[in-house]
């Protein structure tokens, strides 16, 4: 079990807002650096608030916009954990796994829990406890796959696992 203080935001998170286009010239090159720019047009400051293991809640339609790989990999190098919202847009949803971001649906969590809340996730168990508050909250569990590519960091190395096994 993992846990957490929550960073909130809307609907319809776009992928310019995650991390704008004017840090992307190498990205690949260090990815890492991507975290210190995240929502900084949001908050300048977030990068710098955010303690490791801290979680994103948000609205429907987290991470439209352009198909930018880069967005997910910006979240996960500033240290967020999970991003829970209602919906996802679908590619980010599936970049977000490829390079191990835990990305849940849970609607009822999203409705009642506020900024800096404490939330204590089990991945396996599709459960998610407000530490402040003790309530749980259920969402589907990911399938068996694709917790495996989660808990191996992501795509690549998931499958350089199972060549090497």
């Amino acid at each position: 079990m993992k846990n957490g203080r929550v960073w909130k935001f809307g609907n319809d998170v776009d992928t310019d807002v995650i991390i704008p286009g004017r840090f992307l010239a190498d990205w690949n090159k260090e990815p890492e650096k991507l975290g210190q720019y995240c929502f900084c047009s949001i908050d300048p400051q977030f990068s710098t608030k955010v303690q490791p293991g801290d979680i994103i809640v948000a609205g429907e339609n987290f991470g439209c916009g352009s198909s930018r790989q880069a967005a997910p990999v910006a979240i996960k190098y500033a240290g967020i954990e999970y991003v829970i919202a209602v919906s996802f847009a679908r590619i980010f949803y599936r970049n977000a796994i490829n390079i191990g971001l835990p990305v849940l649906e849970c609607p009822a969590l999203v409705e009642e829990v506020k900024k800096g809340d404490r939330l204590a996730v089990e991945l396996d168990k599709g459960e998610i406890k407000n530490l402040d508050t003790g309530k749980v909250y259920h969402f589907e569990p990911l399938n068996v796959m694709v917790q495996e590519i989660l808990y191996s960091g992501g795509l690549v190395p998931y499958v350089r696992n199972r060549l090497n096994s």
